[in-house]
């Protein structure tokens, strides 16, 4: 017979124990994702495993899910609020894992596991979704997923992302609930000279490569006069392979970061004129398209207030949020904009110094020191989805304070 309006005590306590019984499972999902890295959109193997994983224990998995080909969506429960919990397992070029996105898909499967067990257990109505989510590093496949629907009905979407212990200059704590990042945006740019023979007749030639320089050189003068917290970054995709040909053609992409919406959209229109002046000093012509819009993340006082209690129940010492923003994106931003969202950051052992697209991070991210961290945030994510299921009042507060967020 289930327990009549049970205790967080008594919640916390099943949640313990369902995932005492996965935890060697989960370890073995989360090493096999990490010893076998792969990049954006290309995360075949992931899915698999994860996609197995779930199947094993009898969940109904929608594979290569709204369009994507390794996106993956599994759902339990009847009824009631809607609980999303975001697992991503894409890596990095060259590095692997620096970015932790093994721990992420395992504390987002735990958190997964937990809620949906406890819900049967306490027969509550109330449903939960794991979202497999590709390509945050490059590509927004969050982005994608909202435009294909897959947050359509979501009434809180959860998930954590690792970092070291010193997340901010001078603080050591396990970790921070409400972490503000940046929007971000890209601008890639094509520039179209006219080639010639570099020794011969160089004066015949269009050069498409002093257009990029020129543009890169302008846009290191524009660092002068940006905000702080604003990053420009630029990687050259084509460029001469030989110095004896005036180039006509070069290619190249920007990430522009803001930490609003409101000051990305100014930051790029800057960035934007430093690319078209490079063409026009040098007469090539420029092909400039933006794409891939992730947006800064929208705190929520209660989910973030909820993840620093339940963190203190075992243990850890979190820090509710703070106002130094983390210059890094991601395309959770973009989700915080449509459901009121935890994007909370914890802490794993590291060596000095390391930090997330480090190489020392991804070797952090493989321990079973990290997993452990990773299990016990997965726990917590679940009793904050606990609460946005059962409890009227928070979830009411939640989703009052992202309208008032959405509207400042």
């Amino acid at each position: 017979m289930a327990v009549l309006n049970p205790t967080i005590e008594q919640v916390k306590a099943s949640i313990d124990q369902a995932l005492e019984y996965a935890n060697i499972s989960l370890r073995e999902l989360n090493h096999k994702i990490w010893s076998t890295p792969e990049t954006a959109y290309q995360e075949h193997q992931a899915h698999d495993a994860i996609c197995a994983f779930l199947e094993d224990r009898g969940f109904t998995v929608t594979r290569h899910a709204y369009g994507l080909a390794t996106s993956f969506e599994a759902l339990s429960g009847t009824g009631g609020r809607l609980v999303n919990f975001n697992a991503e397992y894409d890596a990095l070029p060259d590095i692997g894992h620096a970015c932790g996105h093994n721990l992420i898909t395992t504390s987002s499967v735990a958190a997964f596991l937990a809620l949906s067990s406890v819900l049967k257990e306490y027969d509550l109505p109330g449903r939960t979704q794991l979202l497999g989510t590709p390509a945050e590093e490059n590509g927004g496949g969050k982005a994608k997923l909202i435009d294909a629907g897959a947050y359509k009905g979501v009434d809180c979407s959860l998930m954590a992302h690792a970092g070291p212990k010193e997340l901010f200059p001078g603080i050591i704590s396990d970790g921070c609930a409400g972490v503000l990042m940046n929007a971000r945006k890209e601008i890639h740019c094509e520039f179209s000279g006219k080639s010639a023979h570099a020794g011969g007749n160089p004066w015949d030639g269009v050069n498409a490569l002093d257009a990029l320089v020129t543009s890169y050189s302008n846009v290191a003068v524009l660092r002068q006069q940006m905000k702080p917290d604003e990053r420009v970054h630029c990687a050259f995709l084509d460029t001469p392979k030989v110095a004896n040909v005036i180039p006509a053609c070069t290619k190249a992409y920007w990430q522009v970061r803001s930490p609003t919406l409101k000051g990305l959209d100014g930051l790029m229109g800057k960035v934007r004129r430093c690319i078209e002046a490079g063409a026009l000093a040098t007469g090539c012509g420029v092909e400039i398209v933006e794409k891939e819009l992730y947006a800064d993340i929208k705190l929520n006082d209660t989910l973030c207030g909820l993840y620093q209690r339940y963190m203190g129940m075992y243990g850890r010492n979190v820090l509710k949020s703070h106002e130094k923003v983390l210059t890094g994106s991601s395309d959770i931003g973009n989700v915080s904009y449509v459901t009121p969202t935890l994007h909370t950051m914890f802490a794993i052992p590291t060596s000095a110094g390391s930090f997330p697209h480090h190489p020392s991070f991804a070797s952090a991210a493989g321990t079973d020191d990290a997993h452990t961290e990773a299990l016990v945030v997965g726990k917590v994510l679940s009793l904050t989805g606990w609460d946005m299921v059962s409890n009227d009042e928070l979830f009411e507060r939640a989703t009052s304070q992202w309208h008032e967020a959405l509207e400042s």
